[in-house]
């Protein structure tokens, strides 16, 4: 990657008079960026093929005979115990802190204290989403999904500092348009393949409705968590924030699922399965293994920008999922979902505008900053 600088003329003088040259337009390599939106890339990666393959997966369970929205939870969390030998993974000797600068340990009391909170949190929206997934055709709940980044934008105004631009304000309102469209569906057998009465279609709605929003809330709680306790960006720390609340949301999950007496019908769930045992249980460790690769991304992201852009990220597999459900599921995307979906995309693409243009903007200041300072230095000497 390279950067190019045109600094004012007023500052090129006084560099010039403090001894030192300075080459506007000239590109500078910077191998830290590069690294970083290669870390970004692999991030986003895992993001956006985690999500996908869990998002189809989980239909694929519903549609074959799955009925149990505890084990659809479940599988969400449960597959943290593959993410263990990560931690044998050398670890950097330079630490990434965040910008209030300290020295202090986090309390083991307070830590666990934000594993459990945060773990009891996952585990609501969680259920909330099965619930959502299995009430709505994919493409509509995909589409709905969209509304998380607006909700996430609004909690990082009053959580993390989040600046409202224009292009940031498009974007949102365009993203909560094109999921409000979808409440003006018409519900008939063709545009309802699952064929699940209009009651549990509304259900579903409001389900994912309120599960998008708690995940908005959650990437907000986990930036600020971050800054106000961890306050350390290491890869031990990622792990931790991701392995010990999915610990304590699988453990509520699999409390509501004996209490819920649906551990009851597994067996014979897994014996009806359209696809066979093999298959029943294949496909549910997939669905875990898939959610821990999206689990790794979003932190991944979060630490490289925000929990804004994180979200935005997920917002990218708009166009993925409800294609491949008209692929795979032969959901019908209607004129209204077209329309859903082209609006999504344009929000998402004046979000990524104004991030790279605070990207920019970041980097000459920087530029300038340093050459001031060494101009500053010089003329000391």
């Amino acid at each position: 990657m390279f950067l190019y600088v045109l600094l004012p003329a007023e500052e090129d003088k006084e560099a010039k008079q403090g001894g030192v040259q300075n080459e506007p337009l000239v590109p500078v390599h910077r191998p830290e960026n590069v690294r970083r939106w290669i870390r970004i890339a692999i991030h986003a990666f895992f993001v956006l093929s985690g999500q996908s393959v869990a998002t189809l997966l989980g239909t694929l369970y519903f549609k074959k005979g799955g009925n149990s929205k505890w084990m659809a939870t479940l599988v969400q969390l449960a597959g943290f115990p593959v993410l263990f030998p990560y931690y044998c993974i050398p670890k950097s000797k330079k630490t990434k802190t965040v910008k209030i600068q300290t020295t202090k340990t986090p309390l083991f009391l307070v830590l666990s204290s934000v594993y459990v909170f945060l773990g009891l949190f996952i585990a609501v929206y969680c259920y909330l989403y099965s619930v959502g997934l299995m009430y709505l055709p994919v493409s509509t709940f995909s589409l709905i999904c969209a509304s998380q980044l607006a909700f996430n934008a609004f909690f990082s105004f009053f959580l993390n500092s989040q600046k409202f631009t224009p292009f940031i304000i498009n974007s949102l309102m365009l993203l909560t348009i094109s999921s409000a469209l979808l409440v003006f569906q018409k519900q008939d057998d063709s545009a309802n393949p699952t064929g699940v009465s209009k009651g549990k279609y509304a259900i579903g709605f409001i389900c994912t409705v309120a599960a998008s929003a708690g995940y908005g809330l959650l990437l907000s709680l986990l930036q600020l968590a971050f800054k106000k306790v961890v306050m350390s960006e290491t890869f031990t720390a990622v792990m931790d924030m991701v392995i010990y609340p999915c610990l304590v949301a699988s453990c509520v999950v699999f409390v509501g699922l004996f209490a819920s007496n649906e551990w009851k019908t597994i067996p014979r769930e897994m014996e009806e399965y359209e696809l066979g045992k093999v298959s029943y249980v294949m496909t549910l460790v997939w669905i875990a293994i898939a959610w821990q690769v999206f689990n790794i991304g979003a932190l991944g992201l979060i630490f490289e920008a925000s929990s804004l852009f994180s979200n935005a990220i997920s917002v990218v597999g708009l166009p993925i999922v409800p294609i491949l459900a008209v692929v795979f599921f032969h959901d019908k995307m209607d004129g209204l979902k077209v329309i859903s979906l082209v609006l999504a995309i344009w929000g998402f693409l004046s979000y990524v505008y104004q991030h790279y243009l605070d990207e920019c903007q970041s980097k000459t200041d920087d530029r300038r900053t340093n050459v001031v300072s060494s101009a500053s230095s010089t003329g000391n000497q």
